[in-house]
Order: C-alpha cells, then sequence, then structure tokens
C-alpha cells in the first residue's frame, strides 16, 4: 500500500537538537509587528499580514469553511499531523523561525510544568497549532497562520498593522459589513462572530469532527487562542455576553504559554514522544479525518 504524505513525514523527519526549553526573554519584547523592510523576517510577517487582510472578506471565509469543512483533505494521526509541522515555518511569527513542531512541544511542556494534573490541557497545548497543517495542502499561509478577528463588521483598533493594511479589502468599503455591529446584533456573544478563517477555526471543527475527548473549556482554547485583539485588549466587547467574560479566561489561560513560552531553545522531542503519545492516544485516538 502506498503510504500518505503523513506517513512519509513522520518516517523522514529530522528532529532537532534538543535543548533546554526555558527562555529569560520578556514579555514586552514579544509580538513586535515594527516594520522594518531591511529585516527579512520582519518583511516576511509584513507581507503574510497585508495579504491576509486584503484577501479576507465573508465571502472568501465561507468558501474556506465550505472547502474544508467536509473533512475529506487527508487522513492522518494526530502524531502524523504534528509531524507535518516540521515542515513548517509560521510567516506570520515575529519571535519564533523554527518549525512549528518545536513551539508545540515548547507549549506543552511549559503547560505541564505549571498544571501536573490536567492532562486534556497539556494536550490542547500540544495540538492547539495543528490547524496549519492546512499550509502544506496547497493553502497560502496567509489564510492559514496569525491572529485572527471577525469578518462582517468594523475592525477593531488593535489588530496587527492597522486599517492601512485592509485597504485594499472590499469588505472595507461595503456599507453591509463596515459598521460597528455589520451583519451581527450587540452582545450577540463571541461564538455568533464569523472569523477570519485559519488554523483555530479548523482545528477546532476538525476536533469536534473526529469526537476527540477534549472538554469544551479545551475546544474553546483551539477555538480563539488567535483572537488577540479580543482577549489582549477587549476589543470586540460590544459582542460579548455575560458568559463571554468566562470564556476569554479561559483562552488566556492557554495564551500566557502559547504566546510567550517561545525560544531558540528546543526541546527533547525524541524524549518526550511518549508521554505525548500517551495523551493522544487517551484525547484524540486512531486515524482521523482532515
Amino acid at each position: 500500500m502506498r503510504e500518505t504524505k503523513a506517513e512519509t513525514v513522520a518516517r523522514e523527519s529530522l528532529l532537532l537538537e534538543p535543548e533546554n526549553v526555558k527562555t529569560d526573554k520578556p514579555v514586552e519584547s514579544f509580538r513586535d509587528y515594527t516594520i522594518d523592510d531591511t529585516d527579512p523576517i520582519r518583511e516576511r510577517v509584513r507581507r503574510t499580514y497585508y495579504a491576509m487582510h486584503t484577501n479576507m472578506t465573508v465571502d472568501f471565509v465561507k468558501a474556506k469553511m465550505e472547502k474544508w469543512l467536509k473533512f475529506n483533505h487527508f487522513k492522518a494521526t494526530m502524531k502524523e499531523a504534528l509531524y507535518l509541522m516540521n515542515q513548517l515555518v509560521d510567516e506570520s511569527d515575529p519571535d519564533l523561525d523554527l518549525p512549528n513542531i518545536v513551539h508545540a512541544f515548547q507549549t506543552a511542556e511549559r503547560i505541564r510544568e505549571d498544571h501536573p494534573d490536567e492532562e486534556w490541557f497539556q494536550f490542547v497545548g500540544l495540538i492547539h497549532d495543528v490547524g496549519k497543517v492546512m499550509a502544506l495542502y496547497d493553502e497560502p499561509q496567509w489564510c492559514v497562520v496569525g491572529e485572527t478577528f471577525p469578518v462582517g463588521c468594523k475592525r477593531d483598533k488593535h489588530i496587527v498593522y492597522g486599517d492601512d493594511s485592509f485597504k485594499d479589502n472590499p469588505d472595507t468599503y461595503n456599507p453591509k459589513y463596515n459598521s460597528l455591529y455589520g451583519m451581527y446584533e450587540p452582545n450577540c456573544g463571541i461564538e455568533k462572530l464569523i472569523m477570519s478563517w485559519g488554523h483555530d477555526e479548523y482545528l477546532y471543527h476538525v476536533m469536534k469532527h473526529n469526537k476527540a475527548k477534549i472538554p469544551e473549556e479545551g475546544l474553546a482554547m483551539i477555538r480563539y487562542h488567535s483572537f488577540f485583539p479580543w482577549y489582549g485588549y477587549n476589543d470586540y466587547s460590544h459582542f460579548m455576553t455575560k458568559e463571554d467574560e468566562k470564556l476569554k479566561e479561559t483562552v488566556l489561560r492557554l495564551t500566557k504559554y502559547d504566546l510567550y513560552s517561545k525560544s531558540a531553545k528546543v526541546p527533547d522531542i525524541d524524549a518526550l514522544w511518549p508521554y505525548y503519545e500517551g495523551l493522544i492516544e487517551k484525547f484524540c485516538p486512531g486515524v482521523l479525518e482532515w
């Protein structure tokens, strides 16, 4: 039987040499989106976001949902999907220029250190970015990675690169979508918003479709962990219900580790696999439909 793409990568992947994953980098030095066209990483990040903000319309998001939520693109175990992350460096990330599998283990290990008894939380930390696998199946990174925001309404002020990056987006000039509430109602609830398409929303639905044994709070972490303008600055609060305050607190539990565990120091992935294989078997076993 011919092996799948995921199986090939799993077989051929060369893991990076392990190091201590601790970082002393101050929090304020993360998420620096200063424009500098002489810095190739900063320029890569800027181009990724400008492409995202130009193309991410209501119609575009609905088309991607129609395409990807059929779950008919490939089949792979969660471990195989994680190995695929060895092939992806996130073009929107100003803080880490290493394969995404490194970030997965950094996040999970920091959670395990602080929450040794919350296995589901460690598992969510490990897999939270695996939806980026879309970029290895012919999607450009600008519609896979990066921070998210609601489409179909006026954009709040803390989106990366601001209004200038949306100047060529047709929804910017559409009266149905450019008012404060746009296509939504006041206090309709965060879960009623249609988010920009990306790895968060995709993985959330993959987990639901494959009946992963993750609590609702873990699914919420996956779905909204890139919605930084909301949980970081309280933007879009005019859509919130009272229940959304608890939702925000839930998401913030993950983002503490997601955003601020990034480091050039690489964990010993080989040594850690047996532990995390146990979590995969417990929370999301078998071959999944993606």
